[in-house]
């Protein structure tokens, strides 16, 4: 579970230094960079699973295809809602929606904990209950004071879970899935990625932008694994309460590019914060416990 943990921390950084990375791709609009992402996350992920030796998987899901039908149905559905979800966390930054996709992902959280609760039967501990009243508390505050909810808010809040719902349920869950939800999103990577003006800055002679467009491949890729990895590592519930460090990061992503928190708006940030400090405070006590228990062992 501590890997799990550590992965999904990983991927929350790396998203977070996306957020704040797309500014850096100018003139680019966020339709092109996100082709660009697409694009290029596909050749380091289809490289990764070759040096881990995961190939299997996405033979595995490929001999599928031949006996369920209904795998034609549930990738192209997957890649559909992971591809929207993708395509805000770029667009937003560049359009003012920083803001309100970062209270979706705040809301995001607990949609999965009342999923794991009543779709997977999760059992949540004593912090972790008291850290999704905490966050309940936080987003109410956040609704209340943008007066509804965005829809960009909505389409985080709810996309995302169904997605990992999805792939469950079709057994597509793993990174034979994500490399399949890569591959179908191509087409349309390579129409926004040719769309506008940034393939002639790409090849005049602004040699930093092609650079920057290549790590933003390695990032995405990084950060899509660790995510994907860490989702079938941990309780349904407790991968839905991680989720929260990326929020948090992407509200200093949006100080960063000029947006900022009004006063009113504190209580959800400080009570967000305050949930992450309990899931924090229980890992390192179920640390100390696995600690005190090997050393009993060896001493026994």
């Amino acid at each position: 579970m501590q890997k799990g943990i550590f992965l999904s921390i990983l991927a929350s950084v790396l998203f977070g230094s996306m957020y704040y990375y797309t500014t850096l791709l100018e003139p680019l609009s966020g339709e092109e960079i996100y082709g660009w992402r697409m694009l290029l996350t596909l050749p380091v992920m289809t490289l990764f699973l070759i040096w881990t030796k995961d190939w299997g998987l996405i033979k595995s899901i490929a001999l599928r295809l031949k006996t369920e039908w209904k795998l034609y149905l549930a990738l192209p559905a997957s890649s559909l809602l992971l591809g929207i979800q993708l395509w805000l966390f770029l667009w937003a930054p560049l359009h003012g929606h920083a803001m309100n996709v970062s209270l979706g992902y705040f809301m995001m959280p607990l949609v999965m904990v009342l999923i794991g609760r009543l779709y997977y039967k999760d059992k949540l501990s004593q912090l972790q209950k008291l850290a999704v009243l905490l966050a309940l508390l936080g987003v109410t505050n956040a609704v209340i004071q943008a007066g509804g909810f965005a829809w960009t808010s909505l389409l985080v809040c709810l996309g995302y879970p169904y997605y990992f719902v999805l792939r469950s349920k079709f057994k597509i869950d793993n990174l034979g899935g994500l490399w399949f939800d890569m591959l179908l999103m191509s087409p349309l990577a390579i129409y926004f990625a040719l769309s506008g003006d940034g393939l002639a800055q790409m090849t005049g002679l602004q040699l930093q932008l092609p650079l920057l467009i290549i790590l933003l491949g390695v990032l995405s890729a990084s950060a899509l694994i660790a995510y994907i990895l860490s989702s079938r590592m941990l309780p349904f519930s407790l991968f839905g309460l991680l989720g929260y460090v990326e929020p948090v990061l992407l509200v200093i992503v949006a100080f960063l590019i000029g947006e900022s928190i009004a006063q009113q708006e504190w209580p959800t940030y400080l009570a967000i914060w305050l949930s992450l400090s309990l899931l924090a405070v229980e890992g390192l006590l179920k640390l100390c416990k696995t600690e005190s228990q090997s050393t009993n062992q060896d001493l026994g």
